[in-house]
């Protein structure tokens, strides 16, 4: 299988690119060499490559500062799409883009299904969901959507390393209680991506790892791992607050975890619970630091 990863330096591009099945020829494409918003560029690139497989792993992802970019934001997270997903058609590849739970507005009280109306509250959701809907406009229902939720690994800038890095400067932390999601580890979503790619699924899907957390609790847990594992040497207080209390330029969904039956069905299997994909993230954290 010939696979070409746009987004290939990113934290997601960088898993897929070193857990690839083998025998795969995989061509992870970072920026400087693939930029999705060069639509010229990337006909030539794709062609150039003759992937049978594209996974999209390139966004737009700063959040707050969409709010006051969306041209930058679009031009990623939708236009980009759009670039590809002609590349795919043209070159008759099988497209497979990751999308965001936060293409909801967070009013429901239980799970998102991939069939749930969409409503999202900002840029960054508007612009991810004009991607689905462009790939989806090229490619058809051969194109697959997978939506994940609260990604981070140990490469990149992700919610994990910030907490790890605050709680070793100061002396105590405030973290939001009131947004509850599904953590993902991009260690699993890779996995996940890589086994939706040996199948012919087209539509969209949702994967993130088992169980919900606020990111409060998320940040309890980051501490917890982080000193059984000696990536800390100290505890500090790390205080709930609400929303209100830690305003930012982008709103964001108050509930958005993803409904991941459907994926685990098809796969054979359900995500471990994030807390234990925490757990094997920083253990891979520590084992880094220590090369």
């Amino acid at each position: 299988m010939r696979v070409l990863i746009a987004g290939g330096s990113g934290q997601l591009g960088r898993e897929l690119g070193r857990s690839a099945p083998d025998g795969w020829q995989v061509s992870a494409l970072g920026r400087n060499e693939l930029d999705i918003r060069d639509r010229e560029s990337v006909l030539q690139t794709v062609a150039a490559c003759a992937p049978q497989v594209i996974v999209n792993a390139a966004a737009y992802t700063a959040v707050d500062r969409a709010e006051s970019e969306p041209d930058a934001a679009y031009a990623v997270n939708g236009h980009g799409v759009a670039h590809l997903a002609e590349a795919a058609r043209e070159q008759g590849a099988r497209l497979i883009h990751i999308s965001t739970d936060f293409v909801f507005d967070g009013r429901q009280s239980h799970p998102y299904g991939p069939r749930d109306r969409t409503n999202p509250v900002g840029v960054y959701g508007a612009s991810k969901l004009e991607g689905e809907r462009l790939a989806q406009a090229f490619c058809g229902p051969a194109a697959l959507i997978l939506r994940t939720s609260w990604l981070y690994g140990a490469h990149g800038h992700n919610f994990v390393k910030t907490m790890l890095r605050l709680m070793a400067e100061r002396n105590h932390v405030r973290v939001v209680a009131d947004q509850v999601g599904s953590p993902t580890w991009t260690g699993g979503l890779a996995q996940a991506i890589w086994r939706l790619a040996a199948t012919e699924a087209g539509g969209i899907f949702h994967w993130s790892d088992a169980g919900v957390a606020s990111w409060y609790d998320f940040a309890v847990a980051i501490q917890e791992e982080a000193l059984v594992l000696g990536l800390l040497s100290r505890a500090v207080p790390v205080t709930p607050i609400t929303t209100e209390e830690y305003p930012t330029p982008a709103r964001r969904p108050s509930y958005s975890v993803l409904d991941k039956s459907g994926t685990w069905r098809l796969l054979g299997e359900a995500a471990p619970h994030w807390r234990v994909q925490l757990r094997r993230m920083l253990n891979e954290l520590r084992e880094l630091d220590h090369a």
